[in-house]
């Protein structure tokens, strides 16, 4: 049995969402590690200091967010999948696999569709393009130890990048390939986040049933100069990855 819990005191923010984070911080700095089982909920809630119905409330929310397996008659055990859980800030831009290395795992690319081609109506659109400029189109599937984690797609302009610059040592990441030639310069990026069900056609790619909930990204990357160099949709597996963001008070 873990020792050395600290109970969850009684302030302005409610006791079951105190309890779900410090329970998921206990999960990420490895006091609980994957496939480990927790208390039973009477003498976990006596350990915290809460209310079994509050530490049930706190248990469900972490089950939801894919860092829990409750098994019915047998426990509470720490989800397998967390130990490949990728924690990220959203504030920086990076690869998926610049999140992955300070995790110490490795990401390869699966399937991909790559092709040079006039763009469509909603890349002239989110590329800000003239309808007769040529794109390349890279769709892929990230995967971490043969397990799909999210599902990429990049359109830009092939006088910023042509299929023959992505080499074969191409590991996924359009991002990288900029930061590393460094040209064109790179500025900013404004990205919208959206929760969606995954279709039929995600869910084969990601391996996941249908209806999945997936955090969808669609993102603008723009040169110093404000132009778009990247126009890019990502849906990510919820149960891969902890994104979160930091803030500033309004006056």
């Amino acid at each position: 049995m873990t020792t050395g819990l600290r109970r969850i005191k009684t302030t302005n923010v409610s006791l079951h969402y105190q309890a779900q984070l410090y329970l998921s911080d206990l999960i990420k700095n490895g006091t609980y590690e994957p496939g480990q089982k927790f208390p039973s909920e009477e003498v976990f809630a006596e350990q915290l200091g809460i209310s079994r119905p509050t530490l049930r409330e706190a248990l469900h929310n972490l089950q939801v967010e894919g860092m829990i397996v409750r098994k019915h008659g047998v426990g509470t055990f720490v989800s397998f999948s967390n130990a490949n859980r990728l924690e990220s800030g959203l504030e920086v831009l990076e690869s998926i696999e610049h999140i992955a290395n300070r995790r110490g795992l490795k990401t390869k690319m699966g399937r991909a569709e790559i092709e040079e081609r006039s763009p469509k109506p909603d890349e002239i659109t989110g590329l800000g393009c003239d309808p007769n400029e040529q794109v390349l189109s890279v769709a892929r599937t990230i995967m971490i130890e043969n397990k799909p984690i999210a599902h990429l797609w990049d359109v830009v302009l092939t006088k910023y990048l042509r299929k023959e610059d992505l080499g074969d040592m191409f590991r996924g990441s359009i991002l990288d390939i900029f930061l590393k030639r460094a040209r064109p310069p790179l500025g900013y990026s404004v990205t919208r986040l959206a929760a969606v069900a995954v279709n039929r056609v995600l869910a084969h790619e990601l391996e996941i049933p249908v209806k999945t909930p997936l955090l969808k990204l669609e993102a603008k990357l723009f040169t110093q100069d404000d132009l778009v160099v990247d126009y890019s949709i990502s849906y990510f597996v919820a149960d891969y990855f902890d994104f979160h963001v930091i803030r500033r008070i309004g006056g």
